[in-house]
């Protein structure tokens, strides 16, 4: 009969076989999973000591309906879809 050990090691040598062809992607997969991981505590521990980066704010002109300009090879507001 088999031990514990012995069985150990078997189920370890199988694995690695069936698992050969997908072993780089699982590897690069959990990578991925770690360094997300570490950016999300990262953030919650930034946000949580009040040292987030404040929101960067873009100031932009409000312009009414039908007063600004069309841009470049868009159809202005109204106009058939075939000439």
């Amino acid at each position: 009969m088999f031990g514990l050990s012995e069985f150990a090691i078997i189920l370890i040598v199988v694995i690695a076989v069936i698992g050969m062809k997908k072993l780089p992607e699982l590897t690069r997969s959990a990578g991925k999973a770690a360094r997300i991981l570490q950016a999300e505590a990262r953030a919650a521990k930034d946000e949580e000591a009040g040292t987030a980066p404040a929101p960067r704010v873009v100031q932009g002109e409000i312009v009414p309906p039908g007063t600004g300009t069309t841009p470049p090879g868009a159809r202005a507001a109204g106009t058939p879809d075939h000439p």
